[in-house]
């Protein structure tokens, strides 16, 4: 689902490009508050953004900026991996920061941000402060009010969820087809890896290239991703399709190498055999069974060019009773058989082989007839 771009006005965003002075007058202030069940990786991927980049060589002093954890009370909060951190200090005695970073995780399990949390991020947002929102931090900044006229970056994964709680959105704001978006003083983040890009981002608003740049090889991620980087989700599918198709989705690429019945498949969605042989149908074009079938060629596809593994191994892989069952259904769908297509394909990266998603897509049936061979005869 595309987003049409809002009216200059209503993005301004500061500059990311520094002056050429390497090092800031003062110290950048960072005050983090984790929500219940926030990500790890999206704490610690900008957290490490921040320390590699805050002193020389890796001595994680805080010369450059400094960070605090910061919450309602001292107790531990527990992530949605079960490791606990507990706060450095309390809203009522933190000192004033630049940048207020709201991390969020698991919208289902156990209780959400606390009306002081909520009141802490108003405090912080009525002044100078930045309000940087990571994975479903931004929940609570849309529950706290700080988001209005300001463009959203939403996970695609958590888009309807989103619409769900807020059904008064402005949908034309909402981007859920990026890494992060930098709005004034609004940064929304999509999360996971994105954590460091966004960080990466924040820090060059103040430091040199190099001093990010540094930081970024150390943690063996090269250059960052810029914000219009798209966010990865299932192939073939856009940020609005129906949440139980994506749910749907994400299990069957669980289970690639199994067949997975439409009734048990049904019953984990709390549908019905019918229901969601329909809802599929509407949101890609195909039936379960044949998206799946289209699931497993792509990956085994994936595996012909990315591995030296045999035939035979990736169609057990695969979910294919053998060899000869992957050549089959292979030399349907891609008009020639897996050992000529790794030939043909091999050594490519991941992005060249991004036309393999057409098949996942609804239109990709008529597009594949008119192209003659390798058309697929899945609907």
């Amino acid at each position: 689902m595309g987003f049409p771009e809002p009216p200059a006005a209503m993005s301004d965003p500061l500059p990311i490009v520094p002056s050429p002075a390497a090092q800031p007058q003062e110290r950048i202030r960072f005050g983090i508050v984790l929500l219940p069940n926030f990500t790890l990786t999206a704490f610690s991927g900008f957290v490490d953004m921040l320390r590699l980049s805050a002193d020389d060589g890796d001595y994680s002093k805080p010369v450059r900026c400094s960070w605090r954890v910061i919450g309602e009370t001292l107790a531990p909060v527990r992530a949605s991996c079960g490791i606990q951190v507990t706060p450095w200090e309390t809203f009522e005695n933190a000192e004033p920061v630049d940048y207020l970073v709201v991390v969020g995780g698991l919208l289902h399990s156990g209780p959400q941000a606390s009306e002081e949390t909520l009141r802490y991020i108003r405090r912080a947002a009525a002044g100078t402060t930045t309000v940087v929102g990571i994975c479903t931090g931004l929940f609570a900044m849309m529950r706290a009010g700080v988001l209005a006229d300001h463009r959203i970056c939403v996970s695609w994964f958590h888009y309807w969820d989103f619409i769900e709680r807020f059904p008064n959105v402005n949908a034309d704001a909402l981007v859920a087809d990026r890494l992060f978006v930098i709005d004034r003083r609004r940064i929304t983040c999509s999360g996971g890896r994105a954590s460091i890009d966004v960080a990466a981002a924040i820090l060059l608003r103040h430091f040199d290239h190099a001093t990010v740049q540094k930081a970024l090889r150390i943690l063996l991620v090269g250059e960052m991703q810029k914000a219009n980087a798209p966010q990865p989700h299932p192939p073939g599918l856009e940020p609005a399709t129906h949440p139980k198709v994506k749910r749907a989705i994400l299990l069957m690429e669980q289970q690639v190498g199994r067949n997975i019945p439409l009734e048990e498949l049904a019953c984990k969605l709390n549908l019905s055999p019918r229901q969601l042989e329909r809802l599929f149908k509407a949101e890609t074009g195909k039936s379960p069974r044949a998206f799946a079938n289209v699931l497993r060629l792509r990956t085994a596809a994936w595996l012909l060019t990315s591995s030296d593994r045999t035939v035979a191994d990736i169609a057990s892989s695969c979910g294919f009773a053998d060899a000869s069952h992957l050549g089959r259904e292979f030399r349907k769908q891609f008009g020639v058989p897996p050992i000529m297509f790794r030939e043909q394909r091999s050594g490519q990266a991941p992005s060249q082989m991004a036309d393999l998603d057409v098949f996942l897509r609804p239109d990709a049936l008529a597009a594949a007839k008119a192209s003659g061979p390798g058309s697929s005869s899945l609907h």
